[in-house]
């Protein structure tokens, strides 16, 4: 498996923050269930990663599946990934 190492402090396309999320991803099913979002948030070294992939789920998973699917979803995730993570995702590549 490739690791695709983030920097919450560095820039990155939506596409690179699909293809980070990509590797935490257990079923290679193309959604994002809490444990693996609870994965992916613990790998930015942050505090309760636990917690904090309930509250992404929560506001992003609006069909209430407990998966993160489709382009609306991953959209919110990436809202909050900006705003709360501080993560620097920009829309396209320049």
């Amino acid at each position: 498996m490739c690791c695709f190492q983030v920097n919450p402090n560095r820039e990155m396309t939506v596409e690179d923050f699909k293809a980070w999320l990509r590797q935490f991803e257990m079923d290679n099913d193309g959604r994002v269930s809490h444990e693996e979002l609870k994965e992916a948030i613990q790998s930015l070294r942050v505090w309760f990663p636990g917690w904090k992939a309930r509250q992404v789920m929560k506001v992003a998973d609006t069909n209430h599946n407990g998966q993160i699917e489709g382009v609306e979803e991953i959209e919110k995730l990436v809202n909050y990934a900006q705003q709360h993570l501080h993560m620097k995702i920009h829309r396209s590549r320049w």
